[in-house]
């Protein structure tokens, strides 16, 4: 097939720049790539982490699978990082099932919404001075669930031992 080309090292800021660009475009194919060839170069590269987890959380209107950015999340180093990003990814998911909808997203977006909350409140507890975000996007969560009753826990089931 092809063989990639390899990116300088002083080309690196630049294509991360680049790569937020493409994400505000609305462009995260191409924000994913170019976070790629960055950690070919700095694999350890924190912001190319974190903006190759957005991206791929920006994709998921067209796939649910969350895999791949949940194996970026163990990359990141941080316990706040790690906390605060596995919240994005439970949000973004959970956001992404209300708008495709279909039989029990209701109750798997509520789910996701709570997992969500429970992870900004672990990192809020984590976050360094002055950095609210965590309690910011714990805020959008709750207000997403207050103002969409449709958004409830599944129904419980009861497990009883048969009558003897």
């Amino acid at each position: 097939m092809f063989e990639l080309k390899l990116l300088t090292s002083v080309a690196v800021p630049k294509a991360l720049e680049r790569a937020e660009r493409y994400r505000f475009l609305n462009e995260p194919g191409e924000a994913e790539s170019i976070c790629m060839d960055v950690l070919r170069v700095e694999p350890d590269n924190q912001k190319a982490l974190v903006t190759l987890l957005l991206a791929l959380t920006d994709q998921l209107e067209h796939s649910l699978d969350i895999t791949e950015a949940r194996e970026v999340l163990t990359r990141l180093r941080g316990d706040y990082e790690q906390a605060y990003y596995a919240g994005i990814i439970c949000e973004r998911r959970a956001k992404a099932l209300m708008r495709h909808g279909g039989p029990g997203s209701g109750y798997v977006a509520y789910d996701g919404l709570r997992e969500a909350m429970s992870w900004y409140e672990k990192a809020e507890a984590l976050r360094p001075e002055g950095n609210d975000d965590a309690t910011l996007r714990w805020n959008t969560c709750a207000r997403i669930l207050m103002s969409h009753p449709n958004l409830q826990a599944g129904p419980q089931e009861r497990w009883e031992p048969p009558l003897e």
